[in-house]
């Protein structure tokens, strides 16, 4: 009951708020300058999107903060903690969108800036839940706090870069959140607030494709991208199981490790792995049709996050 109800308030209000805020972004032609040497029909198709809508992400989360704290006996330290990582990186990646969009350019943050104010927000957040009540790599198995924190800002830090160069397609990003969520409400021993920001995110990343879905109304921007991961980071740290974030972020992480893959080849070897990184845009240089690309990715995370589950709950033996 308190699932369908929660998760009612969230779709509703992010569908809602959402419509308004694509108004008032339309109004002020707060859109997206598309890459120069990026995929070219996209300078024709989707630079007058609008973009920033993950900014309502954190008005819907905001609301289910406060129904959590109504329907739970989470304490509100409890939720502080979980909600500090994905509310400071959704700041991280809007400080990011407000460069861009008030240069009129494609580049935000220098790379190594962009990565300075990850490694700020990360290295405490991971402390604090390490000594105040410890990390575990799967449910019931706490590993030693010298282990778990670069071990987590590791995870996190690339979950942030991860989701962000994943949403470039229509749909892409949110969609995958929303197999992500499903996925970490199925499998894992959910409770308290981790439970409650799975629900969260389940219903607003499914509600924003009524608005992202292709043909996009709108982007989420990084200030969106940011905000996901860090949610998802932040259930599996709490659902006591950093190791999920491998299934959680399956095609997160094929798209960042396409991007490396291609990075290591350019400048190791002088050579292209892919026609264009992330790995997505390979695919649309081969001919594919944007919406065949979203969801071919979609049953790719599907799967693998299904056969990855099942892989470490054999392992650890659930």
């Amino acid at each position: 009951m308190k699932f369908i109800f929660i998760f009612s308030v969230v779709i509703i209000l992010e569908i809602f708020l959402q419509s308004r805020w694509i108004h008032a972004l339309n109004r002020r032609q707060i859109t997206l300058a598309q890459k120069a040497y990026g995929i070219q029909s996209h300078m024709e198709t989707k630079s007058s999107t609008p973009s920033m809508g993950g900014i309502v992400f954190i008005a819907t989360a905001l609301a289910s903060i406060l129904l959590a704290g109504w329907f739970s006996d989470a304490a509100p330290g409890e939720l502080t903690l979980f909600w500090f990582f994905p509310i400071l990186s959704a700041a991280v990646g809007f400080a990011d969108d407000w460069i861009k969009f008030s240069k009129k350019s494609s580049e935000g943050f220098p790379s190594l800036y962009k990565l300075a104010f990850q490694v700020f927000i990360v290295f405490p957040w991971v402390m604090w839940i390490s000594l105040s009540r410890g990390i575990s790599i799967w449910p019931g198995i706490l590993i030693s706090p010298w282990l778990a924190v670069p071990l987590a800002a590791f995870l996190s830090i690339g979950m942030l870069n991860a989701v962000n160069v994943t949403d470039g397609l229509d749909g892409l990003a949110a969609g995958a959140c929303v197999i992500s969520m499903a996925g970490a409400l199925l499998w894992l021993p959910l409770r308290g607030s981790a439970f409650y920001g799975a629900v969260t995110g389940l219903g607003l990343c499914a509600a924003f494709l009524w608005h992202n879905a292709y043909p996009a109304k709108v982007f989420m921007g990084d200030v969106g991208s940011h905000f996901i991961a860090g949610l998802i980071v932040s259930t599996a740290i709490h659902g006591e199981c950093l190791v999920a974030l491998i299934p959680l972020g399956f095609v997160y992480g094929l798209e960042i490790l396409s991007v490396s893959a291609q990075l290591t080849a350019i400048y190791g070897f002088k050579k292209k792995v892919f026609l264009m990184s992330p790995v997505h845009h390979h695919f649309e240089l081969l001919g594919w049709r944007e919406n065949h690309i979203v969801t071919r990715f979609w049953l790719v995370h599907g799967v693998g996050l299904a056969i990855t589950a099942v892989l470490f709950s054999s392992y650890f033996g659930n």
